[in-house]
């Protein structure tokens, strides 16, 4: 199958500060020389991020990596998981087709699609919020028909059961993964054969369902207040799942940074200005009372010490991206020459 690059393409692209430094981190898995090895991981997080991938993506990580765009462009290419086209901003719907899953009923969800989505593959409903597939085999053949919405497997489908999913995500609701007619994985439909004395000590649901539950992830895309970024051949802290369960540092009530009740004039600044503030950082430090770029660098050890210990779920990043040094250089420097600085990381 021919796959181009689609005919509407976006100026520019450049990773959020948390994936941007996610995709940075993924690159010292690799020694000297063989940096192009994170090729793969790096176009996944853009499409991600974007929901598809975008030439300016892919030109973006071959620069990244000191590739030349060919190269990267024969990657995005080959791979069927790369989405080449824009895809609905709530979900996209991949219907397996193959064997398995078309003697289940496979087409009846295809008809659904064509039903609810649009008539044919790969294109958006009138909304823009869903566009659908047809895909080979995924691999879920014991509790076929399936789909796969977003990064997570639906089972056990019937056309009355997608329908009533894609209302669900209309609706804005995310309906849990797995198998949609109460099996826990891929046990037999009448119940366990064996391991039968697993029943008392498993979880809710299933490992992949549970997790994917406990991050609140599936169609989200990826944002910077999802889990943690993970680096441990770094020594980087352990996941926010695993934080959240270690006791607040203390450092004193004098190391806590001087806070204010409210921004000055009413206005805060744009906090994710600096590499490594996302969303739920921004609003963590809001909530204690750090609103502007020069609360910030005025911080010293101390303070930096009492926000790496108290952020919840993101302890040591205040130090580990080097907040006060990029706010110093905003508040003395300005906000262009930041700007040019940060391309190079140079702060």
């Amino acid at each position: 199958m021919l796959r181009r690059l689609h005919k509407d393409q976006p100026a520019t692209f450049a990773f959020t500060p948390a994936n941007l430094a996610w995709a940075q981190a993924q690159i010292t898995k690799y020694p000297p020389g063989r940096q192009a090895s994170a090729v793969i991981p790096l176009l996944w997080r853009a499409q991600e991020q974007e929901g598809w991938l975008t030439r300016p993506a892919i030109e973006r990580v071959a620069d990244m990596l000191g590739m030349p765009y060919i190269r990267a462009l024969e990657v995005a290419t080959f791979y069927f998981m790369f989405q080449l086209q824009p895809v609905g901003s709530v979900a996209h719907v991949q219907i397996c087709g193959t064997t398995s899953c078309m003697i289940c009923g496979a087409e009846e969800l295809i008809a659904v699609c064509k039903e609810l989505i649009a008539p044919t593959p790969h294109t958006l409903s009138p909304d823009g919020r869903f566009s659908w597939e047809e895909v080979e085999c995924m691999g879920a053949c014991a509790n076929a028909p399936m789909a796969q919405i977003g990064k997570d497997y639906y089972e056990d489908l019937t056309a009355a059961k997608l329908r009533d999913l894609i209302a669900r995500f209309a609706a804005g609701q995310v309906p849990v993964p797995g198998s949609q007619n109460g099996r826990y994985a891929a046990e037999p439909l009448s119940g366990l054969t064996s391991l039968t004395d697993m029943d008392s000590s498993r979880r809710q649901y299933n490992a992949t369902v549970q997790m994917a539950v406990d991050v609140g992830d599936t169609v989200r895309r990826i944002d910077g207040t999802e889990v943690a970024l993970r680096t441990p051949w770094l020594d980087a802290e352990p996941a926010a799942a695993d934080q959240a369960a270690e006791p607040a540092a203390d450092h004193g009530p004098r190391a806590r940074p001087q806070g204010l009740n409210s921004p000055r004039g009413g206005q805060p600044d744009d906090l994710q200005k600096i590499e490594g503030i996302g969303p739920a950082l921004e609003r963590l430090c809001n909530d204690l009372g750090i609103f502007h770029f020069d609360q910030i660098a005025a911080w010293g050890p101390e303070q930096v010490a009492w926000m790496d210990g108290n952020l919840k779920g993101f302890r040591g990043r205040v130090s580990r991206d080097r907040w006060v040094n990029q706010a110093r250089i905003i508040v003395t420097q300005g906000m262009d020459e930041f700007l040019r600085r940060a391309k190079t990381n140079d702060y």
